[in-house]
């Protein structure tokens, strides 16, 4: 996959506050690709998985994890 190892920083809106995560190019275009799959925007799926991480991981952390969670999962 084309792209960088170098963590990339996307501004987004959680619960009405800005934010940002920084994440890889490959988790970023799996994530896009898992959020049109699921008709949802970025932001909502983020948010959905913000919701679920608890207070014991970083949000880039669980997006991480989330995105290697469906990778393993195979197709829906």
């Amino acid at each position: 996959m084309s792209g960088t190892a170098r963590p990339r920083k996307h501004s987004l809106t959680l619960r009405g506050h800005r934010t940002s995560v920084s994440l890889e190019d490959a988790f970023w275009h799996e994530l896009r690709r898992i959020a049109v799959a699921e008709g949802k925007s970025v932001n909502e799926l983020i948010a959905e998985i913000d919701a679920a991480r608890g207070v014991t991981s970083g949000l880039a952390s669980a997006v991480r994890v989330f995105v290697l969670e469906r990778a393993k999962a195979g197709p829906r």
